[in-house]
């Protein structure tokens, strides 16, 4: 059991992955790690998940909310209005009205189902609406969604209420409804700005739009702003991505999301055409990687995890130092120890002892919800162990490092016992300079590691290698 009195005894993570890499010895090892690997924003990930989760477990998962104090919201929109080719998100391509207002009477069930079992105690202290474009939604369906979980689920006065936005779309009566609701950050996807690659992707989007909209965000008080990019697209360069970040550097958003292009065909198949065109292999993909750190670190940003940079004022910057940064399924979070209690098809809720997903498509999960029932799809009750490597895990895609005395404080144990298969798998990493491990088997990831930081948490997964042997296409490449 989590002792919640023990303090953690926390390493210190490198905090930027260009200082000290040796590009020549990257160069000389990377053929060893070009392969599969997950992204962990669960443990276990969702293709671990044993079978047999149904809609009693999901009733008794959410039972846990109850005592409550805190928890963090999720919605998910899934409707756009025309296919990005490079995303595999769950969404929904229409223009049909109808739809949008069919789903919005879908989320009103879902929240009264799950408000008549957790009741009215929790208070949402970070509500967060991906999607899809959460921005589909006209103004007021804006305000008929947040106020459907803000009846139930009340905001605190500090809570952190952020949306994703496509700037193609994304009108100034729709930051109206935003402001009105209370939201205070705003998260844009850029990926790229390079006309070439745009074309590619199937989203043209000049800079200007996304410079319009930051400003407008901010003229409205929406002070904080985030930038998504993608590196490994279509024909992208180190130079043409410089360029993209000159533009992106210009608009000064306070986190920018650096994300790897995950070529998963078996899941979105229209990245086919992808193969046919100018992918980056995985040098060149590397050296873009490699020369946006630089960049956005000599720009003033920090490096937060394997992905995510942010200004040093920024709430995620704070959370790495003071130890309350959290991974999940929406990346990079500062809400440690609050379960996330998510709505809409495909959603996946996060809770202390279970996770549950509800229906994918948008038909099966109406039509539950229209019967009264909740709209489970599968989920998976956490065992001690675990817990256990969750926290394990956390700690090094959030620290870049773990303390065992942490570790043996909270869940017991002996580590170097019960995770005698993980160091040993940590050894070649070792060797290969991507870690250090003390002789009590405190870990501390170096420059390298960072960079592979998926191959280092790859070790404690106890669930990897059954996965990996069965040859299905569960993953996308970690390099």
């Amino acid at each position: 059991m989590v002792d919640p009195g023990v303090e953690s005894s926390r390493p210190v993570g490198v905090g930027n992955p260009s200082v000290g890499l040796d590009l020549d010895a990257l160069e000389a090892i990377l053929p060893r790690y070009v392969g599969p690997g997950p992204r962990y924003t669960s443990y276990p990930t969702v293709p671990a998940w044993a079978p047999g989760f149904g809609r009693e477990d999901h009733a008794r998962a959410l039972e846990g909310l109850a005592d409550r104090e805190a928890i963090s919201l999720y919605a998910h929109v899934p409707f756009c209005r025309s296919l990005c080719h490079f995303c595999a998100c769950n969404r929904v391509i229409t223009r049909d009205p109808a739809l949008p207002e069919r789903y919005l009477a879908g989320i009103e069930r879902e929240l009264s189902l799950v408000a008549s079992i957790v009741g009215r105690g929790p208070r949402a202290r970070q509500i967060h609406w991906g999607g899809g474009t959460p921005t589909h939604l006209s103004p007021a369906q804006i305000e008929r969604l947040f106020g459907l979980q803000a009846d139930r689920f009340e905001p605190t006065p500090d809570a952190e209420i952020s949306i994703e936005v496509d700037p193609r779309v994304t009108t100034p009566e729709q930051l109206d409804a935003l402001v009105r609701c209370g939201f205070n950050r705003i998260s844009m996807g850029v990926q790229d700005t390079n006309e070439k690659t745009q074309a590619a992707i199937h989203r043209i989007q000049p800079f200007e739009q996304t410079r319009a909209l930051t400003e407008g965000a901010r003229a409205r008080g929406i002070e904080r702003v985030n930038f998504d990019l993608i590196y490994g697209l279509p024909h992208q360069t180190v130079e043409t991505f410089a360029r993209t970040l000159d533009e992106v550097l210009s608009a000064r958003p306070d986190r920018i999301a650096l994300y790897g292009y995950a070529h998963v065909t078996w899941v979105a198949k229209q990245q086919r055409g992808f193969e046919r065109g100018d992918l980056p292999d995985p040098r060149r993909r590397l050296e873009i990687f490699l020369s946006a750190i630089r960049r956005l670190i000599g720009a003033g940003y920090r490096a937060i995890g394997m992905d995510h940079f942010a200004l040093p004022d920024d709430e995620l910057s704070r959370a790495l130092d003071e130890g309350t940064l959290r991974r999940n399924f929406m990346g990079y979070t500062t809400a440690e120890g609050l379960d996330v209690l998510a709505v809409g098809p495909s959603a996946i809720t996060e809770l202390e002892r279970a996770y549950v997903q509800v229906e994918k498509d948008l038909d099966p999960w109406q039509e539950a919800l229209e019967a009264g029932r909740l709209p489970t799809l599968k989920g998976h009750w956490l065992s001690d162990d675990d817990r256990a490597r969750r926290y394990v895990i956390g700690r090094i895609m959030c620290e870049m490092g773990l303390s065992v005395a942490d570790v043996e404080a909270r869940f017991g144990g002996d580590f170097r016992r019960d995770y005698a298969d993980a160091l040993l798998r940590l050894e070649p990493l070792e060797a290969d300079g991507l870690v250090e491990v003390s002789a009590t088997g405190d870990i501390r990831v170096l420059p390298l590691g960072q960079i592979l930081l998926r191959h280092v948490a790859m070790a404690f997964d106890a669930y990897l290698d059954p996965q990996l042997e069965s040859g299905e296409r569960t993953f996308s490449q970690t390099v």
